[in-house]
């Protein structure tokens, strides 16, 4: 008997040190179930259940197992057969730009000239005399019908001009690599009179400035020669800064996005986001690159290195290189000649030696290099510069992820070169929605089945896309880029077959491309992209299953509530 009580006096000693020592399971803040959660992740696709700490993923899985975090202070929220999806990352776009487009006149929905002038003429009345009037978002090639006078296929100004003859007008063409200026704007910018003693004043080197037969300016400018009228253009005030912050942030959340790669900041931007983040308004995760243009600021921040946020609400870790136009304004750089404008290649915005010697000083301070390339021969040119820096310096080059944005059109010979040197293609899927139906003009049935928009070939090779909208040439709406994605298909559904139907992604690949290689493309894929015990609690719901809802019913897609850190920042009324 005192050996038997001995026995038992030692066991309940042991289960006390045990139950003492023992960690207490954490409490869940928020817990989700209750409907289809897809997590990208592929140990476990599908999820019945997440359990969040805070801003952290504490658990996802089956929801018995999720329970088990849930306290009396845990909210609770049932998705009710709605669907959920890391949330949605931006790949490439503009972030004041979508701001801006909030604020001036949007001219994307535009379909005609005619809408063009009476958007103008409508703001005519709101405005003082002399007031600048900005917008951006026309398109010619989108048009259902051209104006009867056209200079190599752009518009002329003088119906824009006869509506605002006291207001300088300059609307940026959806690209971002034209516009388009009235008769008082070029009259500010001394553009209007043409002798032959001032025609130097229309040379500009990486651009051009459209002229009739007689040598007048047409009012179109394309790629660097903007600057022209651009640098009259009175610059912006803090408070209208601020209000484009927020709205931009607004349009993130009403979308499903909580991740933005920022393509092309300077210092003033920089400053600006400074101060958001520093006032708490920073409600969205931007990942930054830094304006190419500007030389002085690529110095000091090749000499501080990387800013990585703790916080990962604002970093900057790359440069961003415009070496090329667009396609639309034939001002792709192309190794062949337009086949809808004989003797045109497009345009070399940035010189090559600048590209190499940029790629060079990346891979020295630790910053990531993101090029601008939509033609064959941008393409071509910049992965030569990047194949030379890594061979230059190959103990820089195990985990460089440089990329290059838009790769809209590729040489064949250029397409296994990505996997080769490990250079991720950032492609935004909706171009070829809105571009298919006319690219095939300006580079011919050949380029375009060779070598545009290989999205699926590049899979296959071994590199990662990183999907987007590049807004706001495109609206932010990552339902049509999806779409696009795995349908191949203008938004009106056309052609029934898709064009170029094998280079598709699946629905997977798609989404991948909006959150986990996304995030992978940001060097941030350990943070976030998936729905991963210990990543940010960052999620996108969906009124309907976005993996299997019919091809015809996905673009009726509505986003219903937006989670970012933990809390949701957007629920659709």
């Amino acid at each position: 008997m005192k050996i038997l009580k001995f026995w038992t006096l030692a066991m309940l000693g042991v289960l006390c040190i045990t139950a003492c020592t023992q960690t207490p399971k954490e409490a869940a803040t928020l817990l989700i179930y209750g409907g289809p959660i897809y997590t990208m992740d592929t140990t476990q696709v599908l999820v019945e259940a997440v359990a969040v700490k805070d801003n952290t993923i504490l658990f996802a899985g089956g929801l018995k197992e999720a329970e088990a975090f849930k306290t009396e202070e845990t909210e609770l929220l049932n998705l009710k057969g709605k669907t959920m999806t890391p949330g949605l990352i931006e790949g490439h776009g503009h972030f004041m730009g979508l701001g801006y487009n909030e604020l001036n006149l949007d001219l994307i929905e535009t379909t005609s000239y005619q809408e063009i002038i009476d958007a103008v003429a409508e703001k005519v009345k709101t405005v003082k005399p002399g007031e600048w009037i900005l917008g951006r978002g026309w398109h010619q090639s989108k048009w259902t019908k051209m104006p009867e006078e056209t200079v190599n296929g752009f518009q002329t100004h003088e119906l824009l001009s006869a509506v605002s003859p006291d207001n300088p007008v300059y609307l940026a063409h959806a690209s971002g690599h034209a516009g388009f200026a009235n008769a008082k704007a070029m009259e500010i910018a001394g553009l209007t009179v043409v002798s032959k003693e001032g025609i130097d004043q229309f040379k500009v080197e990486g651009g051009e400035v459209m002229r009739d037969a007689a040598g007048n300016p047409t009012g179109i400018f394309n790629e660097r020669a903007q600057t022209l009228i651009t640098k009259h253009i009175p610059e912006t005030t803090p408070e209208r800064e601020a209000k484009a912050f927020e709205l931009a942030i607004e349009a993130c959340h009403r979308n499903g996005i909580v991740g933005f790669h920022d393509a092309g900041i300077g210092r003033e931007t920089i400053a600006l986001y400074d101060q958001m983040k520093t006032g708490g308004k920073m409600d969205v995760r931007l990942y930054c690159m830094l304006t190419g243009w500007d030389k002085e600021l690529l110095t000091e921040w090749y000499k501080k290195g990387p800013m990585i946020d703790p916080d990962h609400r604002f970093t900057i870790r790359s440069v961003k290189l415009n070496c090329d136009g667009a396609l639309g304004s034939r001002g792709a750089w192309l190794l062949e000649e337009y086949s809808d404008r004989p003797g045109h290649f497009g345009h070399e915005t940035l010189p090559m030696p600048f590209v190499k010697e940029t790629a060079l000083n990346g891979l020295r301070n630790g910053f990531q290099v993101c090029s601008h390339a939509i033609g064959d021969r941008a393409n071509k040119e910049i992965l030569d510069r990047y194949e030379y820096a890594f061979n230059q310096l190959p103990d820089l080059t195990k985990d460089h992820r440089f990329r290059i944005e838009h790769a809209q059109h590729l040489h064949p010979d250029d397409i296994p070169r990505f996997a080769s040197l490990g250079v991720i293609p950032a492609m935004q899927a909706v171009h070829l929605s809105s571009d298919r139906p006319w690219a095939i003009d300006r580079l011919g049935e050949k380029r375009i089945k060779e070598g545009a928009y290989m999205w699926q070939t590049l899979l296959k090779s071994g590199v990662p896309i990183v999907n987007g909208t590049d807004v706001p040439v495109e609206p932010l709406n990552p339902i049509a880029s999806l779409y696009a994605s795995f349908t191949r298909k203008t938004l009106k559904g056309l052609p029934e077959e898709g064009y170029e139907p094998e280079e598709r992604m699946t629905r997977e690949q798609a989404f991948r491309s909006y959150t986990l290689d996304a995030a992978y493309g940001a060097f941030e894929e350990n943070i976030k992209g998936s729905i991963t015990a210990g990543k940010l609690a960052d999620f996108t719901i969906y009124d309907q299953d976005v993996m299997t809802v019919a091809e015809d019913k996905f673009l009726d897609t509505q986003v219903m509530m937006t989670i970012f850190n933990g809390e949701i920042v957007y629920r659709k009324e």
